[in-house]
């Protein structure tokens, strides 16, 4: 068991505070005992130990969504400061007091700092973000690609679907279609497989309708915010020759499946 260090100092946060989905929002004001190397959710556990407020009230726990705590799922995204991003990796050192915590908006809230992610997942089930194999069975060795591709599909991968470049991106709300850039970014990994490559027409035509890279303003809010910093722009812009070319081929019909 280890001890916490008293330091004598505190940490300040302000939280947006919602009970249930589509509820009213308040902002509760809260001071935990700091310790050195804390993160927000280090912050938001002592808060859940001790749910009172810094008047002296007594409040519900706080809720969020965690689950690796290194920066790998994506779960525990939301709004610090004013901007998005994991609250795992942000430390209570870096950051401005009081320290403002508050849902990303793009998606629709669960309760308190804790939103429903489904439309990014529903994104890429869209535009099949998958290999496709054939049955269960063992079917040896997969194709092998060329390093230096394979190398910048790393990149691509390493996309963990936390929503961050959603809620930065001014063309993703409630009310606008655009699947927004993870999942398109997603779409040029899985094209670039050389298996996944077989679905690349589909993948193709659907970022080519409503909802897809035609909503894109380009405003790369997203490549600045990803927390992995995947070239998300740059994969746009890959797409956007793609679906140029797959325009022309399916104008002219050409037997483009034998390419």
């Amino acid at each position: 068991m280890t001890t916490a260090v008293q330091t004598g100092r505190t940490v300040k946060l302000e939280i947006l505070r919602q009970d249930t989905e589509g509820g009213a929002t308040r902002w509760e004001k809260f001071e935990v005992p700091y310790r050195p190397g804390m993160n927000v959710i280090s912050a938001l556990m002592a808060i859940q130990q001790n749910p009172v407020t810094v008047d002296g009230k007594e409040t519900s726990p706080v809720t969020w969504d965690m689950n690796c705590l290194e920066e790998v799922c994506g779960a525990c995204s939301m709004v610090i400061n004013g901007r998005p991003r994991q609250s795992c990796s942000a430390l209570i050192d870096q950051l401005e007091q009081p320290i403002k915590l508050e849902p990303m908006s793009t998606f629709p809230v669960v309760r308190d700092l804790q939103v429903d992610r489904s439309r990014m997942f529903n994104a890429l089930k869209k535009v099949k973000a998958w290999v496709p194999i054939d049955g269960s069975y063992d079917l040896g060795e997969g194709p092998r690609m060329p390093e230096r591709k394979r190398q910048w599909a790393y990149e691509l991968s390493k996309c963990m679907t936390c929503g961050v470049c959603m809620e930065a991106c001014p063309n993703v709300s409630e009310k606008a279609s655009f699947i927004g850039p993870a999942p398109l970014s997603q779409v040029r990994l899985f094209n670039a497989h050389p298996t996944g490559a077989m679905n690349k027409d589909e993948r193709l035509a659907e970022i080519m309708g409503d909802g897809g890279l035609a909503n894109c303003g380009n405003s790369q809010n997203c490549v600045a915010a990803c927390p992995k910093g995947i070239p998300l722009t740059t994969s746009i812009a890959a797409l956007n020759r793609a679906t140029t070319v797959q325009m022309f081929r399916n104008f002219f019909g050409s037997d483009h499946m034998v390419d």
